[in-house]
């Protein structure tokens, strides 16, 4: 494998990854910004808690409105919190929720079985346990805090 076909792999993994996740509860036409967007703010607002929608823009390379969209998407479902800035009041700083939502609960609890069965194009078990595997260790040596492997 070389860089190009990693770099693919990995959009190929992301986009699996927005189709198991579980739409939004009531009309998901209602929020503005896509799923992708939503994790990029909530994984940057867990790297760097007490930031500012600016700093999560500059990092993420994002639109500030699309960051501004996406916390609202978040705070709505109980993810983040936000808190005036002591440095200046006109700003907001958000952090993490101290409790774990209902929504994210729900989010985490949700497999990834069916989404990877669509992108196989099979829905055979011993596959879909093979792919499974492989995933397990590659988020085991590459992500710092994954949990353990699935039973």
């Amino acid at each position: 494998m070389n860089g190009v076909e990693l770099f693919l792999l990995g959009r190929t993994l992301m986009k699996i990854g927005e189709e198991a996740l579980p739409e939004p509860p009531g009309d998901a036409g209602r929020y503005a910004g896509s799923t992708l967007l939503v994790l990029i703010v909530a994984s940057d607002i867990a790297a760097h808690p007490d930031t500012t929608v600016g700093e999560i823009a500059a990092r993420t390379g994002l639109p500030q409105s699309q960051v501004s969209a996406a916390i609202a998407r978040l705070k709505e479902a109980g993810s983040v919190q936000t808190a005036p800035d002591p440095a200046d009041r006109r700003r907001v700083l958000v952090r993490q929720a101290a409790e774990v939502s209902e929504r994210v609960t729900q989010v985490r609890a949700t497999g990834i079985e069916d989404a990877l069965a669509a992108a196989l194009g099979s829905d055979d078990p011993q596959r879909l346990r093979e792919v499974c595997e492989a995933l397990d260790v590659l988020a085991r040596n590459l992500m710092p805090t994954v949990r353990e492997p699935r039973p």
